[in-house]
């Protein structure tokens, strides 16, 4: 008899053919948010038995990655390409019994006669030839002729599978390694699992799965649950292929990591308070499998940069500085960007978005961008030039801070006709020439915090610059 673990035992078992991407992100957050709230432990497996698709700088990326959303794993991680002779012996006793048997059918053969019966799946071909093992022979499992295996899924209810639905599948390849159902199985006992939480393509091998281990005489049965799939915008399955997905590269655009786990935790779970936005501690506190949903997940890039956004807002000085500083191309730009902190901390969505915000500070004459220049200053004509000469005029000598510098664009720019047709400053369109004179570009920092740093003379020279240019 297979002793369950006194307290929960889950994992996550990744297989090394591609970078960790936002639906095992996803299920690793789950399973470690299950263990951590039970007291449990979450363990960490490598799939790498297909040896001849696996990548060592992958699993140095899945360690990265679950590392740096900050949630870690207890124990040693288990390399499967390690445990081989435990998943040989396991498939001997499945051989010996006559639960497994040699097949050496090619997979062009298996298709041909599909297609000529109407049916998917293998046909059960070599099931009584009585082949042993050699070179490009498979091993399979005998599924029974009848019957059904059952089985209780915490999200899904009961689920029941009909063993005429289900192919004699493939235990060890041809070259001899082990499929990841066979491995699974071994150790998953071998680890005491407790709870196996994974995406919902897994539910058709749960009885697979359940198979095996009956047939290797496993009194062993752990809870299952099967999360709901990952849709784009466009309702279909979110794929690496078509997707963006990675979490390197979600990271390198400058999301934090605890903004992240925050997201992910709302994909197929939702606390029933519907505040979606808190720490990590109290999405443990309230985190429950029986809680998540089956309808598909949309994962939407633009809410979790929202999300991203609030959680940049609620860092401290010091801190977001830190964490901008490996995204800055000119490490000259953190003293001037320490002077904008303030309003550039609270507009980033984004931390590599900061990258070139203060960069117009870094030197004595601005490049201006055409497209910024063709749309907001030479598509407003005349008015374009009243602004520039009432600033250059109004900025000569009045008190040079933001609010003095605000005050003068507002007033002039209602002089310069930027108002809608009841009258009002319509003051985005009448601070444009002026910034994309100041700073080059149609988008940036605060204009007029800006232009307080900038300061009053380098202003002027480059409004000047900008109206000899018009």
């Amino acid at each position: 008899m297979i002793l369950l673990s006194n307290r929960p035992r889950l994992r996550f078992a990744p297989s090394p053919t591609g970078y960790l991407h936002i639906g095992s992100a996803r299920t690793v957050l789950f399973n470690w948010l299950h263990a951590r709230r039970t007291g449990g432990e979450f363990l960490l497996r490598i799939e790498d038995t297909d040896l001849e698709r696996n990548r060592p700088e992958l699993v140095d990326n899945i360690y990265e990655m679950i590392e740096w959303l900050g949630l870690g794993w207890d124990g040693e991680p288990v390399h499967q390409s390690d445990r081989f002779p435990a998943y040989a012996e396991a498939a001997r006793q499945l051989l010996a019994t006559g639960a497994a048997y040699y097949c050496d059918c090619l997979p062009a053969d298996v298709d041909d006669r599909a297609k000529a019966r109407g049916e998917a799946g293998y046909d059960g071909h070599c099931r009584d030839r009585g082949l042993e093992a050699g070179p490009g022979r498979a091993l399979r499992f005998r599924v029974p002729d009848e019957g059904t295996t059952t089985f209780h899924d915490l999200i899904r209810g009961d689920l029941s599978f009909d063993h005429a639905s289900l192919e004699d599948f493939v235990l060890l390849r041809s070259n001899g390694t082990p499929t990841f159902l066979l491995a699974n199985v071994v150790d998953d006992v071998f680890q005491e699992i407790t709870h196996v939480v994974r995406g919902e393509e897994h539910v058709n091998g749960t009885p697979k799965y359940l198979l095996i281990a009956e047939a290797l005489g496993l009194d062993y049965r752990p809870e299952f649950a099967h999360l709901p799939v990952l849709v784009n915008k466009d309702r279909k399955k979110l794929s690496k292929r078509r997707d963006s997905v990675s979490v390197v590269d979600f990271r390198d655009k400058g999301f934090l990591p605890e903004a992240m786990v925050n997201y992910l935790a709302l994909l197929g779970w939702g606390p029933k308070d519907d505040v979606e936005i808190r720490p990590v501690s109290e999405i443990i506190d309230l985190f429950r499998l029986e809680d998540v949903t089956l309808s598909p997940a949309f994962f939407d890039e633009k809410k979790m940069a929202h999300i991203n956004a609030d959680y940049i807002r609620r860092l401290d000085t010091d801190d977001f500085l830190t964490r901008v500083e490996p995204f800055l191309s000119n490490p000259a730009a953190m003293e001037p960007l320490r002077q904008l902190v303030g309003p550039i901390q609270g507009r980033t969505r984004l931390l590599a978005d900061v990258d070139g915000a203060v960069d117009f500070l870094l030197t004595d004459e601005v490049e201006i961008d055409d497209d910024s220049w063709q749309k907001g200053v030479l598509k407003h004509g005349d008015r374009s030039v009243v602004m520039l000469d009432g600033v250059i005029g109004g900025f000569a000598d009045v008190e040079w801070d933001a609010d003095a510098i605000r005050s003068v664009v507002e007033q002039v720019g209602i002089e310069a006709g930027f108002v809608n047709d009841e009258g009002h400053l319509q003051l985005g369109k009448a601070q444009a020439p002026v910034r994309i004179a100041t700073t080059g570009q149609s988008v940036g920092p605060p204009l007029f915090e800006a232009l307080e740093v900038l300061g009053r003379d380098r202003t002027l020279e480059r409004l000047r610059s900008a109206r000899r240019r018009l």
